[in-house]
């Protein structure tokens, strides 16, 4: 049997307060964010379903999404943003003035240093791919919109790239971008290819 899935990853836009290490906090999109957002998916909405995180930065716009297309909408905690513990709602340069060597360390390798009481990538990664192995494996000939984190979906462009989880933040994921991947299956295997993704 043949089929066709394509997802397409998009990530939330700007929030308010700027850039901080949001992770589970819950803050809202700024008003430029949301416009990021509509700008991203003006040339795609022929999607079957959106599948969201459950945070408001990404959970408002698929609200809004879903009612102005009619779409179903579905929200999946396991794309829920990792976990920064200590970290949550602090900035870069916040954190280069009270902790930076714990920050570099963060940056040179994020497998290996976990901030104070944070998710541990690992089991973020595991959250992550367990929602997207579901999805690989029960879609067909669908287009989804998954809704998502700057974390997320760097772990998933990892996994797809085949590239290792301690180069994860060397993968640039810009707000309100928008990755495209198509799984296309054969009789010969399953075979997935990204579609226009800026690494």
């Amino acid at each position: 049997m043949q089929s066709k899935t394509f997802i397409y990853l998009l990530r939330h836009g700007e929030t308010e307060g700027g850039s901080r290490f949001n992770g589970s906090s819950d803050v809202p999109l700024s008003e430029y964010g949301l416009t990021q957002m509509w700008t991203a998916v003006q040339e795609t909405t022929n999607w079957d379903r959106i599948i969201s995180s459950p945070l408001m930065r990404c959970a408002d716009f698929a609200r809004a999404l879903q009612q102005h297309y009619d779409i179903p909408l579905q929200f999946e905690p396991r794309i829920r943003e990792i976990h920064f513990g200590a970290w949550e709602g602090r900035s870069a340069e916040e954190l280069m003035t009270d902790d930076a060597d714990a920050l570099t360390r963060y940056w040179q390798d994020p497998t290996k240093f976990t901030p104070p009481q944070a998710e541990a990538l690992i089991d973020f990664e595991t959250r992550v791919l367990s929602l997207w192995r579901e999805i690989i494996a029960g879609s067909h000939d669908e287009n989804i919109l998954l809704i998502a984190h700057g974390g997320v979906i760097r772990v998933l462009l990892c996994h797809l790239l085949q590239r290792p989880l301690q180069r994860l933040l060397e993968i640039d994921v810009a707000h309100a971008t928008l990755h495209g991947v198509c799984i296309e299956r054969t009789p010969q295997g399953v075979q997935t290819s990204l579609l226009g993704a800026v690494i």
